[in-house]
């Protein structure tokens, strides 16, 4: 049995704990929030942090596994819709995501000095008081690692800041710390086998010079296909190409390229973006939303339905662990265009289920664009192939590999 923690959770993090606990391998689910319902007190908070709070619904098949750790991080909720700047400043905020992280790992910590456990399962950021409580008492230390290493994005982003300056304040990985850059590679080095996504987070790992311990690649789950076929919802074909990004609105996702593509051929195309502003304020992110189609924020069906409704997904990024967009784009129907900088080259064959680009490249993005448009038979074609290749790709199955490397992990010798 392990100890399974993650703070926040999100779509993986449930399916994984989900996956171990149907092979028999999970003890306990440590997380911040568990959310149920408030009932009446649901009516008296902000309609945005309702929604957030049911971001953190888990499945009631593990109710009885998770153990909650939730004060700071529903005081940090709160915090970040307040005039409470030093509450939540990067890292050194009591109420910052870090302080959050770390609070959960220090009482993960505690358990485990405690509990009977064979190991534990943690994420960056969120591992090194757990890892180092697990090494004393010999537990095996399983890591996921979310996104590629620090020293890449750190190169790289630093590299983006000059390159577009008027888009660096979005650029927030930038600000760590060495402290917590430390941290990170202290998680590594305590790790008996880490997990990634996608074959770019591993490599960035391998280039790091920290490793030592084995790096196993397990992509992520796809939803399941829609009920009602696409065909029905194409649009006539010589009507602008409907483009989709969704993403955190920031230029590690490569928005400046996007938004260039889309002003080079408005009028052949309309960009929707889904996606929530930076905290830091970008004047150029703010003129480039005010002329396409944007979305804050909305629930994960309507994103789905969304993707149902356009005829493409562009996922420009420049620097990414996984990107679950697209596996959620292809499930849906679409053809995607990315980059290798995210998981696209293990999920898409080029010009099967849509294209991998250079970074950077606004040339490559209106090319491709361009291709699709004039091709509307090839472009659905692309979007069946994406939903045959996705078809292999399950949750169900992410559950299953993760359990086999878990269990391998965790035997004896």
């Amino acid at each position: 049995m392990i100890l399974f923690t993650h703070p926040t959770g999100n779509a993986n993090v449930r399916h994984a704990a989900l996956g171990l606990h149907r092979a028999g391998l999970l003890g306990e689910f440590w997380t911040c929030l568990d959310y149920r319902g408030a009932g009446g007190l649901g009516r008296l908070l902000p309609a945005s942090v309702v929604g957030q709070l049911q971001r953190r619904t888990n499945p009631a098949e593990l109710a009885s596994l998770i153990r909650t750790h939730p004060w700071r991080e529903a005081a940090r909720l709160l915090a970040a819709r307040l005039p409470a700047g030093p509450l939540v400043r990067h890292e050194t905020g009591p109420l910052s995501v870090d302080a959050v992280y770390h609070s959960l790992d220090r009482a993960v910590a505690r358990r485990l000095r405690a509990g009977k456990f064979q190991g534990v399962y943690a994420y960056e950021d969120g591992a090194a008081a757990a890892f180092t409580a697990a090494a004393t008492r010999g537990l095996r230390r399983i890591y996921e690692q979310p996104i590629g290493h620090w020293r890449a994005a750190r190169a790289l982003l630093g590299e983006e800041a000059e390159r577009e300056p008027e888009w660096a304040a979005t650029l927030t990985g930038n600000q760590d710390s060495s402290a917590k850059n430390d941290r990170k590679d202290a998680e590594l080095a305590l790790a008996d086998v880490v997990v990634a996504a996608s074959s770019f987070t591993r490599r960035t790992l391998e280039q790091s010079g920290q490793l030592k311990a084995p790096v196993v690649v397990i992509p992520y789950g796809a939803p399941p296909p829609p009920v009602v076929a696409r065909g029905a919802e194409q649009g006539p074909d010589q009507a602008p190409l409907r483009v989709l990004f969704v993403g955190g609105l920031s230029q590690r996702k490569g928005l400046s390229y996007l938004f260039a593509a889309e002003r080079a051929l408005r009028g052949a195309i309309t960009l929707t973006v889904i996606g929530a502003k930076p905290p830091t304020t970008c004047a150029a992110l703010d003129r480039a939303l005010a002329d396409v189609r944007w979305i804050p924020s909305c629930p994960h069906a309507t994103i789905l339905a969304e993707m149902m409704a356009h005829d493409v997904l562009v996922f420009p990024s420049l620097f990414e662990g996984f990107g679950l967009v697209l596996l959620e784009a292809m499930a849906m129907g679409l053809p995607v265009i990315t980059t290798a900088h995210t998981a696209g080259p293990d999920l898409i064959t080029e010009g099967v289920e849509g294209y991998i680009i250079p970074i950077r490249s606004t040339s490559a993005i209106v090319e491709r664009l361009e291709a699709l448009r004039r091709e509307p038979e090839r472009r659905r074609e692309m979007g069946r192939q994406a939903r045959v290749r996705v078809a292999t790709l399950s949750w169900e199955s992410y559950g299953e590999q993760l359990s086999n490397l878990v269990r391998s992990t965790l035997a004896p010798g």
